[in-house]
């Protein structure tokens, strides 16, 4: 889930900077060192985007740089149990697919794709449905709900978000809207058929009064 939140941080400006108007340089050095970086707390900082307040400049012995606090508004991201979020097939391996949900990735191993079983295409890196023969490649729209997230502070790029495509509505966005379709024509066929059958019903019905009349 992506949030608007506001934040506050310590920022060290570099003496080629110190020129530079000083909210100018602090965003600079605050999209620097705070964007792209995982906490567990508030999620995946995805960008800053305005610098509301500018402490006082400080400076440390031995160090040519000047210190800012600031508190300024961010975008974060933050991955929930039981979301329900689409992305982008980023890669296709053997046990399952990597999905591009904001700034992290996440894993919808091969026992959570789909109900059929799937077989793994190397050479054309995708996997197949053994059954219908649908196929899953990078590139593809899926939708899928969060089932697992362990987020790595360290190394946002270890950070692990088990995904599955098998709960109802789930899967990729094509698959839904075929099924969708043919959920259509067969609720179109249902309505034609009933209409069929009704007027089928009101033409005995009036038969049944002509012969009525007739006898009379």
């Amino acid at each position: 889930m992506y949030k608007k939140m506001r934040l506050a941080d310590t920022v060290r400006i570099a003496p080629e900077l110190l020129g530079a108007p000083v909210e100018e340089a602090v965003k600079l050095a605050l999209r620097d060192k705070l964007e792209g970086l995982v906490d567990k707390t508030i999620g995946a900082i995805v960008v800053i985007t305005d610098v509301i307040e500018v402490g006082e400049g400080h400076i440390l012995p031995g160090n040519a740089g000047v210190f800012y606090d600031a508190v300024f508004d961010a975008v974060t991201f933050m991955p929930e149990i039981q979301e329900i979020i689409e992305g982008t097939v980023l890669e296709v391996v053997e046990f399952g697919i990597f999905v591009g949900i904001g700034p992290l990735d996440g894993l919808v191993h091969v026992s959570q794709l789909t109900d059929e079983f799937m077989s793994y295409d190397e050479k054309n890196s995708r996997l197949i449905t053994k059954g219908s023969g649908r196929a899953l490649t990078v590139g593809d729209r899926v939708r899928a709900r969060i089932v697992a997230v362990s987020l790595n502070e360290r190394e946002p790029r270890d950070s692990k978000i088990g995904l599955t495509m098998r709960q109802h509505a789930l899967g990729k966005l094509d698959w839904l809207e075929e099924a969708r379709l043919e959920q259509q024509r067969e609720g179109a066929g249902e309505t034609e058929g009933k209409s069929k059958k009704k007027k089928k019903d009101d033409a005995k019905e009036g038969h049944s009064k002509k012969s009525e009349e007739g006898k009379k």
